[in-house]
């Protein structure tokens, strides 16, 4: 079993949680659509040949965001890292995988 963690702003967190759902992320036993979020400020500044989605290059920019965690089964965890990346909004996806070990 995996942690996966992302940053996504505020107007992405439904549809990067919902494209994570409809893959099997977030699902343990009888349970699924399960995470957790919390509300913080991210900052960043583009450079170079950046494309940002928000902000401008050489710019400072603080948004508010969402840090998003879910659990996600071994053989899905792949699969999982792609659809974030193919539905998150920013050029780099702040994200991290943490594997997960019963005791």
């Amino acid at each position: 079993m995996y942690k996966l963690t992302y940053f996504v702003p505020v107007e992405a967190k439904e549809k990067t949680k919902q494209a994570l759902f409809d893959i099997g992320a977030g699902r343990y036993e009888n349970y699924e659509c399960c995470s957790f979020e919390t509300l913080g400020h991210g900052q960043f500044k583009p450079v170079n040949g950046a494309n940002p989605h928000i902000g401008e290059l050489d710019k400072l920019e603080v948004v508010e965001e969402y840090k998003v965690e879910m659990i996600c089964k071994d053989e899905l965890i792949k699969k999982a890292v792609e659809v974030l990346k193919e539905t998150h909004p920013y050029e780099e996806v702040a994200y991290e995988v943490f594997r997960m070990e019963e005791i």
